[in-house]
């Protein structure tokens, strides 16, 4: 469990970490290089869950390391898809990362949310919904894992 005291807004307790696929981890479909290890050692310290409609039809290779971590949903109507994946584990004791509109709806109701802006970029309008935005999937991985990082960002 990933546990965060956050100044001015409480106590804090994570169990799942939800990830999109195709923009967040994974760059054309691959997964971004020196991921792995990162989304490995945070498995040790939560429920690592990636969300995806597999577009490009890798995501459970790439991601095999990682077991059955991987839930796929049709491409029609993703975002709700999301949200409701997320409202079944558990929105409050769940951070959500991604970079697209379609994780908007999850961002909107997950206890912590982080929108990463890699090489295909981050929809606009999904900054508005997240609590923390980083340049890099790595960057998202490290914060999350690193208490004090989050209480600096997040603390009023």
């Amino acid at each position: 469990m990933l546990t965060y005291e956050i100044p001015g807004q409480g106590h804090m307790e994570i169990k799942n970490v939800v990830f999109d696929y195709n923009g967040t981890l994974a760059v054309d479909g691959k997964l971004i290089p020196g991921i792995k290890e990162l989304l490995l050692k945070l498995t040790k310290r939560a429920r690592v869950i990636i969300l995806t409609a597999d577009t490009y039809g890798t995501a459970r290779k790439e991601c095999s390391f990682l077991g059955d971590a991987i839930m796929a949903f049709p491409q029609e109507g993703a975002g709700e898809a999301k949200r409701k994946i997320v409202e079944q584990l558990g929105a409050d004791c769940t951070i959500c990362i991604g970079n697209g509109f379609n994780d908007t709806k999850m961002f909107e109701i997950a206890a912590l949310s982080i929108a990463v802006i890699e090489p295909e970029g981050c929809s606009g309008k999904l900054l508005s919904y997240a609590d923390i935005v980083v340049s890099s999937i790595r960057d998202a991985i490290e914060i999350v894992l690193s208490p004090n990082r989050i209480k600096a960002t997040l603390r009023t």
